[in-house]
């Protein structure tokens, strides 16, 4: 799923591992993340220095980014004219114009939708395996001939159970300091007390003490008590509502409305034209973070000057499956695009070979693929996360950038506390700690997640391609990997909900976050 909205990268959840870790930076400067260390001190990546030191009055060449994600807002204000648009295919005819197997696809494609509609929530992957898996092995003491796919079943089975009865027990104790904390407000007389207020009222029984303490701990990093509601605790019922109704509902499957064969995993040709779709939030962001209009006084600007964003839609409010993600690929490829952003993951991936053979084909047409790490201050040297650079086989894929997420400030919290790392499985850090970008409806919002970091980096790489156009993918890849600022002092992660101080080479195979200025400058000499 969109690692925005991960069980664990919900709004309110990102923000309990930031509490947690006692880890809270101040709102943000705009564009922090293209920011330069020595001149503003704070860590991003120096691409304003790169473009005026560098790039001044150099010729560049127009990229094609394609974001796989839940959609994009193709109406914002700061992204309609960075928008790739397929000029050989006439608007709203119903026809395939441009012989791509593809009708009215203006914007992009939709693999999670249809003429009749859009897939908006849908499982976890690990829901959708118990659900297969059970059709063969039904209950538990059931006698099979496949001793060891009942076994699996069963260590599959009991993850799912306590996934659910967890989902279920935290929505109901949410839901109920909810009701608690509403009955209190109506006594205190209103509904968005301040902390002085919250202060002063004396609680009248031992549950009202506690809501008050949890309340008071956290008012002060909120504008206001409304805020902190919204933010944290209405989007936290939210989500495991969702969780309990869509991805751990094994009577909830929403692929009927796709109207595809999803036994058929190599089927090519389906889906729909709407590249926004329902829930456009997550890959609206995306795309503003990689490219929105630079110097427009709207807004942000994007870490590239000369792309053309691609909407790719295969991620809904749920894991993605691993069909829509291996089109999603083939169809950025075969439409042009040199650089794919994938802001998504999950833990199980059935159809890996599918995904695997995309991933080749892309490479083999010279496109990279840049990947968020995930949420789940896990280490993916140990946990797997999908889609990976490791083929079935046990071969890498070349031309894959695997990115976590960084923060501002060059100390201890430089990592961000959520994001995932891995000495071997991921390359470099980026920013994605309250970084501002487009939302849907002309808005703009501060999101955190490697899912921001990693349109960081595809941004990055884009840049690098439209100025120095004649670089293959591998070595672009390369030159972003070797140009990274080395990060020298310890940084806290968090294992077991717990802070450990390690080196920054024990997160990521480079040791550092990349840096715009010194890529440009390898790039320009490159042989």
């Amino acid at each position: 799923m969109n690692f925005y909205h991960m069980n664990i990268c919900k709004p309110a959840a990102v923000i309990a591992t930031l509490l947690l870790s006692g880890f809270v930076a101040d709102a943000q400067k705009h564009n922090w993340q293209s920011m330069d260390l020595q001149k503003d001190s704070v860590f991003g990546i120096s691409a304003e220095k790169a473009y005026s030191d560098l790039l001044n009055g150099k010729k560049s060449r127009t990229v094609v980014v394609a974001v796989i994600d839940s959609g994009i807002d193709t109406t914002h204000e700061d992204l309609k004219s960075i928008l790739w648009i397929n000029a050989k295919e006439k608007r709203g005819n119903g026809k395939d114009d441009d012989k791509n197997h593809y009708a009215d696809d203006i914007y992009g494609w939709n693999f999670i939708g249809s003429p009749k509609g859009n897939v908006d929530f849908d499982n976890l992957e690990l829901t959708r395996i118990i659900r297969q898996q059970q059709k063969q092995f039904g209950s538990l003491n059931s006698v099979s001939k496949d001793t060891a796919g009942l076994y699996q079943y069963k260590i599959l089975k009991n993850k799912y159970d306590l996934k659910l009865s967890e989902a279920q027990q935290t929505l109901v104790g949410i839901s109920r300091f909810v009701e608690m904390l509403d009955t209190m407000l109506v006594k205190l007389g209103n509904p968005n007390p301040t902390a002085a207020e919250l202060q002063a009222y004396t609680p009248q029984n031992p549950a009202e003490g506690q809501i008050k303490q949890v309340i008071s701990a956290q008012l002060d990093r909120y504008p206001d008590f409304k805020t902190f509601r919204t933010t944290e605790l209405d989007a936290a019922v939210k989500h495991y509502k969702e969780q309990v109704d869509y991805s751990l509902n094994l009577d909830y499957d929403p692929r009927a409305i796709v109207g595809d064969d999803y036994s058929n995993a190599t089927e090519r040709y389906y889906g729909s034209g709407d590249a926004t779709g329902p829930d456009a939030d997550h890959g609206t962001h995306v795309a503003g973070i990689i490219g929105a209009g630079r110097n427009n006084n709207l807004g942000i600007d994007g870490i590239a000057d000369n792309v053309r964003i691609m909407s790719v839609r295969a991620v809904p409010n749920g894991d993605e499956r691993d069909k829509d993600v291996a089109n999603a690929i083939r169809y950025a490829t075969d439409n042009g695009a040199k650089v794919i952003n994938m802001s998504f993951g999950k833990s199980y991936s059935p159809n890996k070979d599918v995904v695997d053979e995309a991933v080749k084909y892309a490479i083999s047409k010279d496109v990279l693929l840049v990947h968020a790490a995930g949420n789940d201050a896990e280490n993916n040297d140990v946990t797997p996360n999908y889609p990976s650079r490791v083929y079935q086989n046990g071969d890498t894929a070349t031309a894959w950038i695997e990115v976590g997420a960084s923060g501002p400030e060059d100390n201890e919290t430089l990592a961000a506390p959520f994001s995932n790392y891995g000495k071997i499985n991921v390359d470099v850090f980026a920013p994605g700690v309250g970084i501002y970008s487009s939302t849907p409806g002309s808005h703009y919002e501060y999101h955190d997640g490697t899912s921001m970091a990693a349109p960081v980096v595809a941004g990055l790489a884009a840049l690098i391609r439209s100025y120095y156009p004649k670089l293959s993918a591998v070595q672009v890849k390369d030159i972003i990997l070797k140009s990274v600022v080395k990060v020298e002092h310890p940084v806290t992660i968090m294992v077991e909900d717990q802070p450990k101080s390690v080196q920054m080479t024990d997160l990521c195979r480079t040791g550092g976050v990349v840096n715009a200025y010194k890529a440009l400058e390898r790039a320009a000499t490159y042989k």
